[in-house]
């Protein structure tokens, strides 16, 4: 059987088993938040508006498409700029297009700007070799390499229209429910909601799925997922980012409450040490603490210290070699 019928054929039989699912829970109203008066919107384009924009040179128009294909199908570099089973898109839903999925195009209009993570002025290269040293546990292409450039053009036309340097945007990122974790927060409260709506994509033990090597839902967690310097560790992302977009097709009938204890759940398991590993657990989340503080990076749970080992999955090094600070003094 061809492969992509596979992939097919599986992703409606999960579909089924999810609804099957969701039908027997019976969620309520299901929806997004709303968007706070005076917040910026923006529709990004979509792939027909870059396929038949007759103002694109036809140049542009196949660096465009390439870098959506590399966003896409980011697997296709499996063991060149990825090392575990994400792409771009297993973050960025809906083709890096849609609110509560962090959209990439804000990113290419408030670009370049001082980020927190790493206490310098980044640009959009750099940003996006964020994604691919943390989120894909990888190594990025090089700044002002032609695969490099292709996936800035595809941010960047995503902002075709958009405002520059306005930073007041509807949609962005995912932190609606606030940073701080409930009080009550629960590994096993946060163990159930996950076997009864979660397992049945990303397995019972987080591994994700595949059909014929070509990964259909992301894993989870273990040396095939993000690693612990991944934005997604963050309780507060994760918790906005499932209330928001999971499960599949059902966004927003987990409960707050359920987010947060799925998330914290998820992100007390093990995988990939950081790229910004010091050697020593206590150091590294002292010297990152700005970034720890929102995860369990360096915490005692269930009997194991989390993020305490030199792990780094599939990937045969730490640290690649782009990422590096920068100050203009």
């Amino acid at each position: 059987m061809d492969t992509s019928l596979k992939i097919t054929l599986s992703l409606i039989g999960l579909s089924l088993a999810g609804l099957a699912i969701a039908q027997s829970q019976s969620p309520g109203e299901v929806k997004l938040p709303e968007f706070e008066q005076g917040k910026y919107v923006h529709e990004a384009p979509t792939l027909s508006d870059i396929e038949n924009d007759p103002n694109l040179h036809k140049e542009l128009r196949k660096v465009i498409l390439k870098g959506r294909d590399i966003f896409m199908n980011t697997q296709q570099y499996r063991g060149e700029y990825v090392f575990n089973d994400m792409d771009c898109k297993s973050c960025h839903m809906g083709e890096g297009r849609l609110p509560w999925a962090a959209p990439v195009w804000p990113a290419a209009t408030t670009l370049p700007d001082f980020r927190g993570k790493n206490q310098h002025v980044n640009s959009l290269e750099e940003r996006i070799a964020g994604c691919f040293s943390f989120s894909m546990n990888g190594k990025p292409p090089e700044y002002g390499s032609d695969d490099m450039l292709a996936i800035v053009a595809y941010h960047q036309y995503m902002a075709k229209g958009a405002k520059v340097y306005d930073s007041n945007i509807a949609g962005r990122g995912f932190s609606h429910l606030g940073k701080q974790m409930p009080e009550n927060i629960s590994y096993d409260a946060g163990k159930k909601v996950y076997e009864d709506n979660c397992a049945v994509c990303h397995g019972q033990n987080g591994g994700g799925k595949t059909v014929d090597g070509q990964v259909v839902f992301p894993p989870l967690w273990g040396d095939a997922s993000y690693n612990w310097g991944a934005g997604m560790t963050r309780i507060f992302t994760a918790a906005s980012f499932i209330q928001n977009n999971m499960p599949l097709g059902q966004p927003g009938r987990l409960s707050d409450e359920e987010a947060w204890n799925v998330a914290y759940f998820i992100n007390a398991h093990e995988r990939p040490q950081d790229p910004r590993y010091t050697g020593e657990i206590k150091e590294t989340r002292e010297k990152y603490k700005n970034f720890y503080q929102w995860s369990l990076y360096g915490q005692e749970i269930n009997g194991q210290v989390l993020g305490d080992h030199d792990n780094t999955g599939e990937k045969p090094f730490l640290k690649p070699e782009i990422l590096k600070s920068r100050s203009f003094d």
